[in-house]
Order: C-alpha cells, then structure tokens, then sequence
C-alpha cells in the first residue's frame, strides 16, 4: 500500500513523502496512529491543504518533547528483578516495564516509545533508547539487579555478572576438589583394607 507520512517515521521517510509500506503495517500503526494517509488524489490534495497546519502541529510537538529530552536524558531507573546466581533474569524486563518505570519517576511514556530490541534478561546496566518524538530521542540507563543494594554497587562500576560467574565457577572446582579427594580417600581405606588381609593371612 502507498501511503502519504503525516510525520517523520523511522526509516521510512519525512512528512510528505509517499512511500510503499506492507498493507498491515499501514492498517494496524500508521492509519490509526494518525501517522500517514492512503496515497490517494483526495488525499493528495487534503494534504497540500493542511501542510502548514501540520507542520505547525509537529514544530510544537518537537519542541515539547525537547524540553523532556533536556530532563530525561542520561538519567538512570532502576529495575528490581530476580535472578539467579549468573545474573540471567527470572524472566525478563519489556518496554512495557522500562515505560511504567518512567512513568513512575514522573515521565509520562507509553510502550511503543521505549526502543528495545529484544527483552533484557540479565542484570547490568542497560542503555535504552527512548522515542519522544519522531525527531526527539534519547538515550536512557536501566539498571536491572536483584536488590537496592546491587544496584546501588553496579552503579558505582561494579561488575556483579562477572563476580557471580567468578563464584560459580569457584563452587563448582570446590565440588570437583571435594570428589578428587574422597575418591583418593576412598582408595586410600580400600589399601588399608587388602593390607590387613594380607597380614592376617600370613598371621
């Protein structure tokens, strides 16, 4: 489907370009988004019409969602999750949780403006992009840990990954240790054992 961008889309083009997009993506985002137009004469013209109207609509938009940009920018959220001893998550941190958590700290953001490629799954630091508007983005941290207090230490530099993964690796050569020596143990009684039959027979 041709369709006419009301507003700058992400790889798609500028207000006023006509572009080929599939026809869900059109039905389901940029129609009802009220972010493009079908490509027709009516709409054509409709356009052309309403240029300035809209140009003005987005130069207010623009700087509103600067002003934002100026406060959230860089800023860092913390997001407390379980997770087990290698840091992977109990699941997973979404769009929808980065969103509420802005929006808890007195952003107002909805799921589709938080750029997230695939899920978070681990703790760390994480940088996220945050759409405001479709020429207004910025870059945010999401610090994901299991307590306050991880948090607080990834914050500062630490690693908590790479220590977990440090002591995981410690318990399991302490396990491997602790087999190595009751296997020697075990083969240590069972000489002491043919020792004293030996005995006993010469006995």
């Amino acid at each position: 489907m041709q369709v006419i961008l009301l507003e700058r889309v992400a790889r798609l083009g500028q207000m006023g370009d006509t572009v080929r997009v599939r026809d869900g993506y059109a039905r389901n985002y940029l129609l009802p988004q009220g972010k493009a137009l079908r490509a027709t004469k009516a709409n054509e013209k409709r356009f052309e019409n309403e240029r300035a109207q809209l140009e003005a609509r987005n130069l207010e938009r623009r700087q509103e969602a600067e002003q934002v940009a100026s406060k959230l920018d860089g800023e860092s959220f913390v997001v407390i999750r379980s997770a087990g001893a290698t840091g992977h998550l109990y699941g997973s941190v979404s769009t929808r949780d980065i969103a509420n958590e802005l929006t808890t700290g007195g952003f107002s953001l909805l799921r589709n403006q938080v750029r997230l490629d695939t899920p978070i799954k681990t703790i760390g630091l994480h940088d996220v992009i945050i759409v405001l508007h479709p020429e207004v983005e910025v870059t945010v941290q999401v610090n994901v840990a299991r307590s306050e207090d991880e948090a607080e230490r990834q914050a500062r530099g630490e690693d908590l990954t790479q220590r977990d993964n440090e002591t995981f690796e410690f318990e399991e050569d302490e396990e491997v240790e602790g087999e190595e020596g009751a296997e020697e143990t075990a083969e240590a009684d069972a000489d002491d054992l043919s020792g004293e039959g030996e005995m006993s027979e010469e006995a």
